[in-house]
């Protein structure tokens, strides 16, 4: 494999500022890798906040009403229960690992990985964002371990999404960083039928499309994907849901009929704008 490695000079900085002393490896042959997308543009810190108060459920609902129909990103689960996040997503592609291109390098796997995407994403995570990463359902490549989910969240990141498995489980769930996948697996990420090939580039995981700067929503429920051009209208139809899902909850909780409060049926409607009116009082 070492017939393989280049080396770039270094342009970034390690995050304490300091510049990086020795060159940035890459993989040449007949694709110089690795791949790496554009800029992603920031999020408002507002509408972050606000998808804060939004569950996933809500916002894939939401977004269904508003036509976009394939948000779920199915197969993740959490691996920390009642844990939430909302952030940016950055992307992170594995492809089916061709020998010609990439092999197992055996001892020297852990150096030959840092000339991967897997390196790369990790190096530019910026504080809020969270890891949406294209596995295809593989059991068999541990997409990140301790080491690098640890450097995740020294670079601000809030979480991980993953349609495929991580390493050192216990490890990563214990130093607390939540991640949504489909489970453990005691190998490395290359060690498998998988070889990160490309970041900050669209890619299709769980069913669903992520481009880059997307809005992640992660739950108990799941994880769903949430366009930035369409934030703001799921933000107002996600509010106006959740305030008479509040009314129903409440009107149900006291003995209601089910078909009178959920949906809400005309007088339903008009018991929830009295109660709007009347300042949102509790029932008991």
């Amino acid at each position: 494999m070492s017939e393989l490695l280049q080396t770039l000079p270094a342009t970034e900085a390690l995050p304490d500022g300091e510049a990086m002393s020795d060159d940035v490896p890459r993989i040449g042959g007949i694709w110089n890798l690795p791949v790496r997308g554009p800029e992603i543009a920031p999020l408002d810190p507002a509408t972050v906040e606000a998808f804060k108060g939004i569950s996933s459920a809500t916002a894939c609902a939401q977004l269904h009403r508003l036509g976009i129909t394939q948000t779920l990103i199915e197969g993740p689960k959490t691996t920390m229960p009642g844990t939430r996040v909302v952030g940016r997503a950055v992307t992170l592609q594995f492809m089916p690992l061709r020998e010609d291109i990439y092999q197992d390098a055996g001892e020297t796997q852990e150096y030959v990985e840092r000339a991967t995407a897997l390196w790369g994403v990790l190096d530019e995570i910026e504080a809020g964002d969270v890891l949406v990463v294209q596995a295809y359902g593989s059991t068999r490549s541990g997409v990140v371990g301790e080491m690098l989910a640890q450097h995740l969240q020294n670079r601000g990141g809030v979480g991980l999404v993953v349609d495929g498995r991580i390493r050192d489980s216990q490890a990563v769930r214990e130093d607390g960083l939540p991640v949504w996948s489909l489970g453990g697996t005691p190998h490395y990420a290359s060690q498998g039928e998988l070889f990160a090939w490309a970041y900050h580039v669209p890619i299709a995981v769980g069913g669903a499309l992520v481009i880059p700067g997307d809005i992640i929503i992660a739950d108990d429920d799941g994880a769903v994907v949430v366009p930035v051009a369409k934030a703001e209208a799921v933000l107002a139809a996600s509010k106006k849901h959740d305030d008479w899902e509040v009314f129903s909850r409440m009107k149900l909780r006291a003995g209601g009929a089910l078909r009178r409060y959920y949906p809400l049926n005309e007088a339903g409607k008009a018991e929830y704008e009295q109660w709007i009116a009347d300042g949102r009082p509790e029932i008991g």
